[in-house]
C-alpha cells in the first residue's frame, strides 16, 4: 500500500506549465488473442498472437491522449497483484499521471478476455468484473482543480460520479471563464440508473446501445431525441461506427462527420475509447465541434487499422 500513498502528491501542470485532462473510470487487464477467424462455439483453434494489454474505457482514453501529446491522468480503482504491477508499468511507460488511483484492500483487479478476428477486425469482450470497488465522491475530494482542464467520466457508478461533477460544477461557479474545469461523460451502457448522468456535464457521448434502448435507428435521430436530457448550452455526442458520428452543440447545431475506415480493418479494440480522447483533445485545444469530430472519427478510423494503440499518431 506504499505505492498506493506515495500516489497521492499531487503533481504540478504538464510540460511547459499546460493543465491536464484527467479519466475517472475503469482499468482493467486485457488479455488479447488474434484469431484468424471467431472460432465455433465448442472448438480448439490456435490464435494468430496473444498479448497483455492495460484496458478500460477511462484507461484506454488515458493511452491516447498520452499519444497525442496530451499531459493526462487516470483516476480508478486498484488493488496490488501481478496486474496492478503490469498496469502500473504501462501507466508509467506512457507517462500517465497515476496520483489518483485508489488502492483497495479488498478486492481483484478486473481482468477481460478479448478475442479479436483478423478476418474481419470484430472484437469480443468477456469481462470478468470483480468485487473491486469503484472510486468515490471522497475519493474525488483529493483532487485540485486547479491543475486541470477537463475531467472526463466513463459512466459507471453513478450516484457517486454525480456528486463528483457536481462538485465541479461547485468549483467553477467561483472561478473566471479561462480557469473553470469542463466536464464530459461517456454513457455506453443503456443502464437506467446511469442515464441522470447525461444532464451533469458539458460533454456527453452516447453509445449506438443507447441510443437503440431509446428506440432510435440512426445517431442524429438520437441526438435530436435525446437533446432536451442534457443541461443547456452542453453538447450531445454519438458514434456510429461506419456510419461516422454526429454531434448537437451548444447552439443546437447539428454536425456530422464520416467514417474514415482503414484500408484493412485489424483491431476495433478500443476505437469508441479512441474516438473519445480524440474528440476531447480537440475541444480541450480550442478547436470547432466540427473538426473536433471529424479529429476523432480520423483518428479512431487509423485505431482500426493496427493492433493496439501505438501508430495512431
Amino acid at each position: 500500500m506504499a505505492a498506493g500513498a506515495a500516489a497521492r502528491r499531487e503533481p504540478g501542470p504538464g510540460p511547459g506549465g499546460e493543465k491536464r485532462i484527467l479519466c475517472v473510470g475503469l482499468v482493467c487487464l486485457d488479455i488479447i488473442s488474434v484469431v484468424e477467424a471467431y472460432p465455433a462455439e465448442d472448438s480448439d483453434i490456435r490464435c494468430v498472437s496473444q498479448r497483455w494489454q492495460r484496458g478500460g474505457n477511462a484507461s484506454n482514453s488515458c493511452t491516447v491522449l498520452a499519444l497525442l501529446g496530451a499531459p493526462c491522468a487516470f483516476m480508478g480503482s486498484l488493488a496490488p497483484g501481478h496486474a496492478a504491477d503490469f498496469i502500473v508499468a504501462d501507466f508509467r511507460h506512457r507517462g500517465v499521471d497515476m496520483t489518483h488511483v485508489a488502492w483497495q484492500p479488498r478486492g481483484d483487479v478486473p481482468c477481460a478476455c478479448c478475442v479479436v478476428s483478423a478476418a474481419n477486425g470484430s472484437r469480443t469482450i468477456v469481462l470478468y468484473d470483480t468485487n473491486l470497488p469503484d472510486v468515490t465522491a471522497h475519493d474525488f475530494e483529493l483532487v485540485d482543480f486547479s491543475q486541470y482542464k477537463w475531467i472526463h467520466w466513463e459512466a459507471r457508478n453513478a450516484a457517486e460520479q454525480a456528486a463528483m461533477m457536481r462538485r465541479v460544477e461547485r468549483y467553477n461557479r467561483d472561478q473566471p471563464a479561462a480557469e473553470r474545469v469542463r466536464t464530459s461523460v461517456e454513457v455506453e451502457k443503456p443502464r437506467e440508473e446511469l442515464l441522470p448522468l447525461l444532464g451533469l456535464a458539458h460533454v456527453v457521448f452516447i453509445s449506438k446501445d443507447v441510443a437503440r434502448h431509446f428506440g432510435y435507428q440512426s445517431a442524429p435521430e438520437a441526438l435530436q431525441g435525446l437533446h432536451s436530457r442534457i443541461q443547456p448550452g452542453a453538447t450531445l455526442i454519438c458514434a456510429w461506427a461506419e456510419e461516422g458520428a454526429d454531434a448537437i452543440g451548444p447552439s443546437g447545431e447539428l454536425v456530422h462527420s464520416d467514417a474514415f475506415p482503414p484500408e484493412t480493418l485489424v483491431d476495433t479494440l478500443g476505437a469508441g475509447d479512441t474516438f473519445n480522447a480524440a474528440v476531447i483533445f480537440a475541444l480541450s485545444a480550442g478547436r470547432t465541434l466540427q473538426d473536433a469530430l471529424t479529429f476523432g472519427c480520423q483518428i479512431a478510423g487509423r485505431k482500426c487499422g493496427i493492433q493496439g494503440f501505438d501508430g495512431i499518431v
